[in-house]
C-alpha cells in the first residue's frame, strides 16, 4: 500500500504548513476527505480559526466553524503526517529581489519535524530552481534524513485567487511535478481528491516552478501595456475603456485593463523570474520594463488628482482627500503590497489629508504595516476629492447623490477670487459648486452621468 492508499484510508494524515489566502482553502478542501493538520506559527491566527473566524474571508466563519482541520502552531504535530504541503508566501525584499526567509524557515521547521517515508510538496512561487537547490538541502540538514531515500519532493503552484468565488482550488487546474515518477504519481492522485478541474503533470519540479512564474508575469506585462495606453488616451483627451470597448469587438484582442498592480503574486512574481534570470547574465528588457509603469502608477493617480483638485480651483496644501478602498484588489482583505498606499504617500508629499475607506481590509495589518486606521463611510466630510481605488461590491450602493453629500460645500473667498491679490479675509466664505474632484480608477460609476452630475471626472 503506497502512501496515497493510506491517506485515502485515513491511515496517514496531510500538514499544509502555512494558512493564509492559499494555504487555509487547501487545507479546508483536503479536509473533505482526508486527515489534515493545518499548521501556522502566528498562534493568533490558529486561534481565530479555532474559534471558527476566517480572518481572510476566503471560505468564510461558517466553513471555518464546520471543518475537521486540526489547527495547530505546534510544530510538533507535523511528525504525525506524511504528505506536506508547503504555502507560504515569497515576497520581495525592499531592493526588489527575492525574499525566500518564509520559504526557507518553513523548511527548517518542517525538516525538524520530518519523518522517513514522507512527501514535501511545495506550493510557494518561486524561481526555478528554489525547491530542489534551496529546500532540499534545508531539509535534509534539519531532519538529518537524505532526499531521494528517506523522503521525496514535489512543486505544485498555488493558482487560487483570493477573493475569487468562482476561481478556486477545485475549479482550476493543477498543475503537479514531482523529482521521479513514483512521487509525481502519488502527488498527483493526492490532489485529484480535491481538484475536480483534473491536474496536468509537468515534466519536472523546474518546468512547473518556471510556468507558476511566468503567469503571473504575462499577466504584469499585458496590464502595464493597458496602464501606458491609459497615461497616453488621457493626454489625448481620449478615454481609455472607450477605447478598450472599440477593440474589444475583434475576436482575438486580449480584453484586459488598466490599473494599480499590488498583491503578492501579480506585483512579486516577475521579480523572481528576472532575479534569476540576472544570475544567469541576462537582463530583462520588457518584464521589468512592464514593472517599472505598473510601480509607478500609484504616484501617476496622485498627480492627475492634484491635476484636477488645481483645476477645480482648490488649494491643494491642507484639502481633503477621501479614498474609497485600500486592500490590493476587490473583494479581499488582503493589503500585502497594496499599490492604494503610493497614493496616499504622494498626496501627503504635497500636504494632502488622506481619509480612508474600506470595509474588507484587515485592520491589523492595514495599522501594522502602513500605519493606517480606516474610517467610516459616515466620517467623510468637507472632503475636496474622492477616490474610488478598488471595487468592493459594499461601495456598489453608494451613488452620485452620496457623493456630492460628502463634499466640501464652502471654502475661504479667497481661493475663489478671480483676482488672487486681492486676498479676502479668511473669515468670508462663498459656496461652491460643482467642482467636485471624483477619481474613479476602476470604473466604478458611469463617466457621462458623473459629469452630467458636475463632476470633474477622471479614470485610468
Amino acid at each position: 500500500m503506497n502512501l496515497y492508499e493510506k491517506i485515502v484510508n485515513r491511515e496517514e494524515k496531510v500538514s499544509l504548513i502555512g494558512l493564509g489566502y492559499v494555504g487555509m482553502p487547501i487545507a479546508v478542501s483536503f479536509a473533505k476527505k482526508v486527515e489534515v493538520i493545518g499548521f501556522d506559527v502566528n498562534k493568533e491566527k490558529i486561534d481565530l480559526y479555532k474559534s471558527g473566524i476566517d480572518p481572510t474571508k476566503e471560505v468564510g466563519n461558517e466553513v471555518i466553524n464546520n471543518t475537521t482541520v486540526d489547527f495547530t502552531s505546534d510544530e510538533k504535530r507535523l511528525r504525525e503526517a506524511k504528505f506536506h504541503i508547503v504555502a507560504v508566501p515569497t515576497p520581495v525584499k525592499d531592493d526588489r529581489t527575492p525574499d525566500l526567509s518564509p520559504v526557507e524557515s518553513a523548511s527548517r521547521t518542517l525538516g525538524r519535524n520530518l519523518t522517513k517515508g514522507s512527501i514535501v510538496v511545495f506550493e510557494s512561487t518561486v524561481f526555478p530552481g528554489v525547491t530542489e537547490d534551496i529546500c532540499v538541502p534545508i531539509l535534509e540538514r534539519e531532519s538529518s534524513l537524505k532526499c531521494g531515500v528517506d523522503f521525496k519532493v514535489g512543486y505544485s503552484p498555488e493558482r487560487i485567487n483570493p477573493g475569487d468565488k468562482e476561481h478556486r482550488l477545485e475549479t482550476i487546474i493543477k498543475v503537479v511535478s514531482g523529482m521521479d515518477k513514483e512521487t509525481l504519481d502519488i502527488v498527483a492522485k493526492v490532489y485529484e481528491l480535491v481538484v475536480e478541474a483534473g491536474v496536468y503533470k509537468a515534466e519536472s519540479i523546474k518546468v512547473a516552478e518556471a510556468a507558476k512564474v511566468i503567469e503571473n508575469s504575462q499577466r504584469d506585462i499585458n496590464i502595464a501595456f493597458m496602464n501606458e495606453l491609459s497615461i497616453i488616451f488621457n493626454k489625448m483627451g481620449i478615454d481609455t475603456n472607450s477605447v478598450l470597448e472599440a477593440a474589444g469587438t475583434k475576436w482575438n484582442f486580449l480584453k484586459f485593463s488598466p490599473g494599480l498592480v499590488g498583491g503578492h503574486c501579480i506585483g512579486v512574481d516577475p521579480y523572481y523570474l528576472t532575479y534569476k534570470a540576472e544570475q544567469m547574465g541576462y537582463y530583462s528588457q520588457i518584464i521589468l520594463s512592464g514593472r517599472k509603469i505598473n510601480d509607478d502608477m500609484g504616484k501617476y493617480v496622485a498627480e492627475s488628482t492634484i491635476k484636477k483638485m488645481i483645476k477645480a480651483n482648490k488649494q491643494v496644501n491642507g484639502s481633503k482627500v477621501a479614498i474609497f478602498g485600500v486592500t490590493f484588489k476587490e473583494n479581499c482583505p488582503d493589503v500585502r503590497n497594496t499599490k492604494v498606499v503610493d497614493i496616499i504617500k504622494e498626496l501627503e508629499e504635497y500636504g494632502v489629508e488622506v481619509k480612508v475607506v474600506d470595509p474588507l481590509a484587515d485592520k491589523d495589518d492595514l495599522w501594522n504595516e502602513y500605519r493606517i486606521n480606516p474610517c467610516e463611510v459616515e466620517e467623510i466630510k468637507e472632503v475636496d476629492a474622492i477616490i474610488f481605488a478598488v471595487a468592493h461590491n459594499e461601495f456598489k450602493t453608494i451613488g452620485l447623490a452620496d457623493l456630492k453629500k460628502m463634499f466640501r460645500t464652502t471654502v475661504p473667498a479667497y481661493i475663489q477670487s478671480e483676482a488672487m491679490n486681492e486676498v479676502a479675509a479668511a473669515s468670508e466664505f462663498v459656496t461652491v459648486v460643482d467642482n467636485h474632484v471624483l477619481m474613479d480608477i476602476k470604473g466604478v460609476f458611469n463617466r457621462t452621468d458623473a459629469e452630467n452630475e458636475g463632476f470633474l471626472y477622471w479614470r485610468l
